[in-house]
């Protein structure tokens, strides 16, 4: 193809060449015939020129306009490649949507301050990135984020000091490069103004968008002195005012890159523990109110790690979510705990907790499904429990997930009521079974009886929806004693045992079975605080369980 475009071009400038000699013979013709050309041509024949000579110099006078022409085509045509060339530069190097510098520009231009600095480089890099962005696209769609980050870039060079460089290194990540990076004071009051600026709402339509920012600032060090290195440290400083609560900025400091290898390796070892089976399901009883009976367990998860030991869901969960890997950990938990329950009696459930992220994933019926399948498990024991933050994030998908695992005998019960943002239209449109009411306010009930009051509410809420009502985080006979009167379905906590694992239930199974087939796990409501305390450390495992479950 390259040739032919080529020989193509080639044949046109021919003829063109060709097209402009007979114009000139044209013209020589022309000029003979009227006579213009008789005092030339009277003239030529006295030095014994002949009427060919002219033919020819007409002729060239073609080829030499033909050769003008083409020397303004092709300088013309220089011209434009060399503007082209700086446009494609320019377009290489800058956000087509904000007109801020790229990342590859910010780092070939932070290589050449360093490169250029004599000693230890002062600069700074501020990593910039924006805080609740994402709903902003979610809710009010792509416009709405883009103007946001047009805003958001107009902002920052306002507020950017002299021979200093904004970026926008992708997404909704920015980045600011700085020549003195020598006084942290001065980092942080930029720092700070560029929170309170981008924390500004944004106008849109009829709305008013709300964002924030959070900051990671690096400074050249011995450690960190290359373009690389200095990135990467304010993303690692960053990351740790996500973590801190957002809305903040953090300087990078050695403990962080520390902590950021040990999150690595931990990530790693965590993969690993997946496939290695390695975290295991423990089983909290949850008991029927006033009678106490075991009506089954919540599946908690703990990591028997082989160089830390027990890990709690708050060392590894939040990881597993970040990670991508929260799916994997959840079906391997439900699959073994299904498999431990099957052979346990036939009434007791099992109540196991989905992530958010989870709810977003279509399959997630035939997922849940295929283990029950796999298993041997009655669908009609299994028990799912969901965040009220997963109902805000999607309730749609929320609302197609759960309604096709209720038509198969599923329950759905919604964990931790009143900590988010559920209203009494999620409660009527999802149809759940279940409400749990959330340990802070069981455990707050003492304090006062306005906070006794909340709990009183949410059961009466619960009964006149007809839902069932578990309590969580019962420690004493007393909160037993109310809730039961209050109408509270279900109770569960430390007073009626912590989490065991496999081999623990089993042998505690036993114990508490009665003559009459009845799994009965305390004695009757009208111990005091002093004996339910008693009947707690009795209950509990073993002190080596203890342990690993605190």
């Amino acid at each position: 193809m390259p040739d032919q475009k080529n020989n193509s071009w080639g044949e046109g400038e021919l003829r063109e060449l060709l097209c402009l000699m007979m114009i000139g013979s044209c013209i020589w013709i022309l000029g003979t015939q009227l006579g213009f050309f008789t005092v030339l041509i009277d003239a030529t024949r006295t030095h014994q020129l002949q009427d060919l000579l002219m033919l020819t110099l007409c002729m060239s006078l073609g080829v030499v306009v033909a050769a003008i022409r083409k020397s303004f085509k092709l300088r013309k045509a220089m011209q434009d490649r060399d503007g082209a060339e700086a446009h494609a530069e320019a377009v290489a190097r800058h956000d087509a949507m904000t007109g801020l510098a790229n990342r590859r520009l910010f780092r070939e231009t932070l290589e050449a301050r360093i490169r250029v600095a004599t000693g230890l480089p002062r600069v700074a890099v501020m990593l910039i990135d924006l805080d609740r962005f994402k709903p902003v696209n979610d809710v009010h769609g792509h416009a709405a984020g883009d103007a946001v980050l047009c805003v958001i870039a107009d902002r920052l060079r306002a507020l950017a000091p002299p021979q200093s460089l904004v970026a926008r290194l992708g997404g909704d990540e920015f980045a600011l490069l700085l020549d003195d990076g020598s006084d942290p004071e001065v980092l942080a009051r930029l720092a700070q103004g560029v929170i309170a600026a981008l924390s500004q709402p944004i106008a849109w339509t009829q709305s008013r968008l709300e964002i924030g920012a959070t900051i990671g600032i690096a400074t050249a060090t011995e450690e960190s002195r290359t373009a690389e290195a200095l990135l990467h440290a304010a993303d690692v400083a960053m990351y740790q005012g996500k973590r801190d609560g957002r809305g903040t900025y953090r300087f990078f400091h050695l403990d962080m890159g520390q902590a950021l290898k040990a999150r690595a390796r931990l990530e790693g070892e965590l993969r690993i523990g997946i496939e290695k089976g390695e975290i295991e399901p423990f089983y909290q009883p949850v008991v029927s109110l006033p009678g106490r009976d075991l009506i089954g367990f919540e599946v908690l998860a703990r990591w028997n790690h082989p160089r830390l030991g027990i890990l709690t869901p708050a060392d590894f969960i939040g990881l597993a979510e970040e990670t991508g890997l929260i799916a994997d950990l959840t079906w391997s938990l439900m699959r073994r705990a299904c498999r431990d329950a099957r052979l346990w009696p036939a009434h007791l459930q099992l109540a196991i907790n989905i992530s958010p992220l989870q709810l977003r994933d279509p399959h997630l019926p035939e997922h849940i499904l295929g283990i029950l399948t796999e298993t041997g498990f009655a669908p009609e024991r299994l028990e799912i429990e969901i965040t009220e933050t997963a109902l805000v994030n999607d309730l749609e998908a929320a609302r197609t997930a759960l309604k096709s695992l209720q038509s198969f005998g599923v329950r759905i019960a919604l964990d931790d009521f009143g900590t988010g943002y559920s209203s009494l239209y999620h409660l009527r449109e999802l149809q759940f079974d279940k409400l749990k009411i959330d340990r802070s306010y069981v455990e707050s009930m003492r304090l006062s009886s306005e906070r006794a009051k909340l709990v009183d509410a949410i059961i009466a809420l619960g009964s006149s929806l007809g839902l069932l009502t578990t309590a969580e985080g019962i420690e004493s006979g007393t909160s037993v004693d109310w809730l039961a009167g209050q109408g509270c379905t279900y109770g569960q906590g430390y007073l009626f045992g912590r989490p065991m694992n496999k081999a623990t239930t089993d042998g505690l199974l036993t114990q508490w079975s009665d003559d009459e087939g009845r799994i009965v796990i305390a004695p009757s409501l009208s111990e005091t605080s002093e004996l339910a305390e008693r009947e707690l450390v009795a209950l509990a495992p073993p002190p080596a369980l203890r342990q690993a479950a605190a």
